[in-house]
């Protein structure tokens, strides 16, 4: 599969606090990785984040006034930009400051109620509903529980390489689409 022969796709991760999707997905972005996708990531929060440190010059500048601010270096470059009040972020909005056409799949956690393809990440143990008794858009759940009854396929939460031939799968079946605009 040639990156460059098919539109950048998306899924969403969804669950609960404490049920290991940050876990999966460091695992997941390692794997997809080695398949050569480029793969992007958008990290929903609801806290206030600081990347910076104050007295460097971009944590200056950006709190001198500048709405935006790119920190550009020969390994990495950083875009802050400031919200003028606060708000929860629009899914769209973040996918659009993203470079999609040098990525293959950008994988979404958090954004749970999007309407956008996603896997379920669910462990019993944490006494939280299954999402996907209620959304549509979830094609299927990974979960430490291998007898877990649910709508959808069940994946094993601790098998990450057969989590990636999924999503693999359903990638190159077009089942990941970015969303309308």
């Amino acid at each position: 599969m040639s990156p460059s022969h098919h539109a950048c796709a998306l899924l969403g991760v969804a669950g609960f606090s404490g049920s290991g999707k940050t876990t999966l997905l460091r695992q997941l972005v390692g794997l997809l990785t080695r398949r050569q996708l480029r793969i992007g990531i958008i990290k929903h929060t609801h806290h206030d984040v600081e990347q910076d440190q104050p007295g460097k010059d971009s944590f200056e500048l950006r709190h001198a006034g500048a709405g935006q601010c790119l920190l550009a270096g020969p390994h990495r470059s950083i875009l802050t930009w400031e919200n003028t009040k606060p708000e929860e972020p629009d899914l769209n909005e973040s996918l659009s400051r993203l470079s999609l056409d040098r990525l293959d799949l950008v994988l979404v956690e958090g954004f749970r109620e999007a309407p956008i393809a996603k896997l379920e990440v669910h462990r019993p143990a944490c006494g939280k509903p299954l999402l996907c008794r209620h959304d549509p858009h979830i094609l299927a759940v990974a979960s430490d529980v291998s007898c877990l009854v649910t709508p959808v396929p069940l994946l094993d939460l601790n098998d990450a390489a057969a989590i990636a031939d999924t999503i693999v799968q359903w990638q190159q079946a077009g089942r990941l689409p970015m969303p309308a605009a």
